[in-house]
């Protein structure tokens, strides 16, 4: 590997989406991310969906470029390995509920006092204090606490976002660099840290114009009516003649002259009227425009560099899109077993230590033997360990 993290070991206790997406990105960037499952409770997106051949996509979306290990760290052999393989590793990623691994003697009172280099990073949906750090949550759990959830949907009511926001956005993303800025300091001070992720808490960032907005003039955002919720006709989602949807993001007054004056409606703005003022009956007379048009009859307008009109596209389109693909942003990879699937590629971009795609996802346990040799262990202490349910 000859990206910026190349030399860098990470052990990821991670499962499921947030930590293992968090440890997929820093191994494209270089890292050795070794992957600890239970040898009987694997991660559970490897049975969540699967191919006709067997391929878990999931897995598949959030685990290339990893060795996988198995370690039961509920035994007390565990420990002692735990600790070998954490001997030379720099980043130590786990996304239990806050004091589990304490409780189970290998917290981070104790690794540290091991490993004063170590750089622990725990993702959890509350926090490692406060009231709330044991209650169990998911993804629509944080958002509805941080306030986020009350600004999406209409203004009747909530609507579930459909994808995992606090998850990527919040824990995902706040624990890479959170991450990459704990290495940075220990260049400078040798010393790890904790890294405390609560993926509630790093949500609130997704309100922050409305926050803004409310601490200078008290005012509460009303959900579906606001700047960037549907309020303006300039900013907003429009139906086409068979039932495709578009979205108009022409903020700017400038955008948005340029837009109507393509469609030969520039005479849309009156002179002394703001457009917010202007907004309702601007939406009633859009519409009834992308009423008469079909979504290919839109294309000069998608393609207009300064007319801000995309195309809401649908995942099949996605995958194709050639401005994608032309960056490598989605490429794809032939399995031996599974055959060829696709993939994201890392958003991490670096001119002069690019990021790899090297390995496939791997197997449940498939390098027990290479990791537990790396670190002097024989192949009896691995197959006595098998018996006795450590790996």
């Amino acid at each position: 590997m000859s990206g910026p993290l190349t030399g860098v070991k990470v052990i990821d206790l991670s499962l499921l989406l947030p930590g293992p997406l968090c440890s997929m990105y820093l191994a494209d960037m270089g890292a050795e991310v070794i992957k600890v499952e239970n040898p009987r409770a694997y991660d559970g997106t490897r049975a969540m969906v699967k191919s006709e051949s067997g391929l878990p996509g999931l897995f598949f979306m959030t685990n290339r470029n990893k060795k996988a290990i198995t370690l039961n760290l509920k035994k007390e052999q565990s420990k002692k390995i735990l600790f070998k393989l954490l001997e030379d590793a720099d980043i130590l990623l786990e996304g239990f509920r806050p004091d589990a691994l304490e409780e189970m003697g290998i917290g981070y009172s104790v690794l540290k006092e091991k490993f004063p280099r170590l750089i622990y990073c725990g993702i959890s949906g509350y926090g490692a204090s406060g009231p709330y750090k044991d209650w169990a949550g998911h993804d629509g759990n944080y958002l509805a606490l941080s306030g986020v959830l009350d600004q999406l949907g209409s203004r009747d009511k909530p609507s579930l976002a459909g994808f995992q926001l606090a998850d990527i956005g919040g824990g995902t993303l706040t624990a890479v660099t959170a991450i990459l800025a704990a290495l940075y300091s220990r260049e400078k001070t040798g010393k790890g840290q904790k890294i405390d992720v609560s993926m509630m808490e790093s949500s609130l960032q997704f309100i922050s114009l409305y926050a803004g907005i409310y601490l200078s003039t008290g005012k509460l955002p009303e959900r579906g009516n606001e700047l960037l919720s549907g309020k303006l006709a300039n900013y907003n989602v429009y139906k086409t003649k068979e039932g495709r949807f578009v979205f108009l993001g022409a903020l700017e007054e400038r955008f948005f002259r340029t837009f109507l004056r393509q469609i030969k409606k520039e005479h849309l703005l009156v002179e002394g009227k703001n457009l917010e003022e202007l907004s309702e009956e601007l939406k009633e007379t859009l519409q009834d425009y992308f009423s008469e048009n079909t979504f290919s009859g839109l294309q000069a307008l998608f393609e207009n560099s300064d007319c801000c009109l995309t195309p809401i596209k649908n995942l099949e389109e996605v995958l194709n899109d050639p401005h994608l693909l032309e960056r490598g942003s989605i490429f794809k990879k032939s399995h031996p077993v599974y055959g060829e699937y696709f993939q994201f590629a890392s958003p991490f971009r670096f001119s002069e230590t690019p990021c790899e795609y090297n390995t496939h996802p791997p197997e449940h346990g498939e390098h027990n033997l290479s990791v537990y040799a790396s670190l002097g262990y024989s192949l009896e202490d691995v197959e006595k360990w098998k018996k006795e349910r450590v790996i």
